[in-house]
């Protein structure tokens, strides 16, 4: 386990009372742009695009009553869809602060879509939150965390056009696997700023020093997730779990799986029916883990799951 057990008082807002528009625009306030969206993904993804493949423009966040850009969203589909196949659905960056999520999808995209394209109708959305990926952050410019949010009362756009994307394929959503890291960024930022939005008192838990899975508690699928597990520890090592047992506060599955409730979470691993559901959890501030071997994990969770899926 790398970060300890410390509590952080958050910055912003009085410990107790949740935040109110003054303390929102506060925060926006601090956030800055550290890398270009249109620069790591749009002109990656309009490059290396494979000839199976067809590049959709899905829908438009415009956040220029923030001051800020309007951003394009992007999702890759097979060119060849058929009705009579199943749909495997990949998001990333629904945390736009999860660099791996983002360019494992885009990598996945370049080296091993076409591998599957006659197999299956592929899906992918590589960077649902770009001003997160752009901020580095969890949350969009409202203070509100998309993947929390995919369910009917919504408040984040980016969750609401991905669903309604999602929405207009017809057809068996046979596996949808959504990719995220979990960063010391989470118990020194993320976990305090939400604690103090909330008017909640923070606990951090122990980072997990590895890979995990997030299963869905409502269908664990235990075979799909050990597969995935093994393929993933040919690429990067397994979290273990901690003196209780747990992963980020959650008791063990399996190894290295634990499982959450995601559609009454609100999380984005919820928003179809698939059968086969996961979420990565990369963890990239490893010593043991360059972000070549983050961005393979993805691809090795995407290839392996729905390779077990079709088996």
């Amino acid at each position: 386990m790398t970060t300890p057990m410390k509590d952080f008082i958050y910055h912003i807002g009085t410990v107790g009372t949740p935040w109110g528009e003054a303390e929102k625009k506060q925060w926006l306030s601090e956030q800055q742009i550290k890398r270009s969206y249109k620069d790591q993904v749009v002109t990656p993804l309009q490059q290396h695009l494979p000839d199976t493949a067809e590049l959709l423009n899905y829908g438009t966040l415009d956040y220029s009553a923030f001051n800020l850009p309007v951003y394009e969203l992007f999702a890759v589909r097979s060119k060849n869809w058929q009705a009579d196949k199943p749909i495997v659905l990949v998001t990333g960056g629904v945390h736009g602060y999860e660099t791996s999520g983002v360019q494992g999808a885009l990598k996945f995209i370049k080296e091993e879509f076409s591998r599957y394209s006659d197999k299956v109708n592929l899906l992918v959305l590589p960077c649902i939150s770009p001003w997160g990926y752009e901020t580095i952050n969890r949350w969009n410019p409202k203070a509100v965390d998309p993947n929390r949010s995919f369910g009917a009362e919504s408040q984040s756009e980016e969750a609401t056009q991905a669903m309604a994307f999602v929405r207009q394929h017809s057809g068996e959503v046979l596996v949808h696997i959504d990719l995220h890291e979990t960063t010391d960024s989470d118990n020194s930022e993320f976990r305090p700023a939400k604690a103090a939005r909330d008017g909640t008192v923070n606990h951090n838990w122990n980072i997990p020093d590895g890979f995990y899975l997030v299963g869905d508690s409502n269908k664990p699928e235990a075979g799909f997730q050990r597969a995935i597990i093994d393929a993933v520890q040919k690429v990067t090592h397994i979290a273990e779990a901690d003196e209780n047992g747990c992963l980020i506060g959650e008791k063990l599955a399996q190894f290295g799986v634990v499982n959450y409730p995601k559609r009454a979470l609100g999380l984005c691993g919820g928003m179809t029916d698939a059968k086969f559901v996961t979420t990565t959890e990369v963890y990239p501030d490893s010593p043991k883990a360059s972000p070549e071997q983050c961005n393979a994990a993805q691809v090795a969770v995407i290839c392996a799951g729905v390779d077990y899926a079709l088996a």
